[in-house]
């Protein structure tokens, strides 16, 4: 399933995995819009972009409508997160990149590699399920490793003070907050305890197991990273 029709040009990969990637962020309808904010274009391009992708077989778009992914663009936006969050790995694991540095060299490499290289590079890191922000890296035959986990937004409406939690992902398309949340401890794999939430607040504070330090995030933070709870655990408030 991994491979990337030589004739589609890296514009045409982008939207494809950018309206995967949408889809497994959020619940919400994937629209010409988000996809215009997430690829970093104008409205109208993106649109333009669409309408081809649609009639090429790889979108389907109802007017003003949500856009999907048809089985054939499934394919290849699965092959590009493959690729992206395998080089990412490969940069960390192998060349001793800081996880903060790896997204924006990876956009560029994921369009010149070779899928060789690609199994290569899995082979050799050991065929890895996560990437290193917790990122679950698709198999060779495109299914997914299972994640468990949800935006620390949403579970602390649902959660209470002394749930320990373990972080399982960081969005990685902001480089700066990657490196914010590092330098506090919020990375993949950290422990931590929730101190305060509350469906009101516009804030969640936690601290790292073992600290007693509180560290607080507004919503737009709280809203890329992802936990899962840890069995069996509560801290003492």
């Amino acid at each position: 399933m991994g491979m990337v029709p030589s004739h589609l040009s890296a514009s045409s990969q982008n939207y494809l995995k950018a309206v995967w990637t949408l889809g497994e962020w959020s619940d919400e309808p994937v629209t010409a819009s988000t996809i215009a904010a997430k690829v970093g274009v104008r409205l109208s391009t993106a649109s333009d972009a669409i309408r081809k992708l649609s009639d090429q077989g790889f979108l389907a778009h109802a007017p003003y409508g949500a856009v999907t992914l048809t089985d054939k663009g499934l394919a290849v936006a699965i092959a590009m997160v493959r690729r992206h969050r395998l080089i990412e790995a490969f940069l960390v694991e192998t060349l001793g990149y800081r996880a903060d540095q790896v997204h924006e060299e990876a956009e560029v490499l994921e369009h010149a590699v070779s899928d060789l290289l690609i199994e290569r590079i899995d082979a050799h890191l050991g065929e890895p399920e996560r990437d290193p922000h917790g990122d679950p890296i698709p198999r060779a035959d495109g299914s997914l490793p299972a994640l468990g986990a949800h935006s620390l937004a949403e579970f602390a409406r649902s959660s209470s003070k002394g749930e320990v939690l373990r972080i399982e992902r960081i969005a990685d398309d902001d480089p700066e907050l990657v490196r914010f949340l590092a330098e506090q401890g919020i990375v993949y794999g950290a422990e931590v305890i929730l101190c305060e939430a509350s469906p009101y607040s516009e804030a969640v504070a936690l601290k790292l197991q073992g600290t007693d330090e509180e560290l607080s995030f507004g919503l737009p933070a709280a809203r890329s990273i992802w936990v899962g709870t840890i069995e069996s655990q509560k801290a003492e408030n």
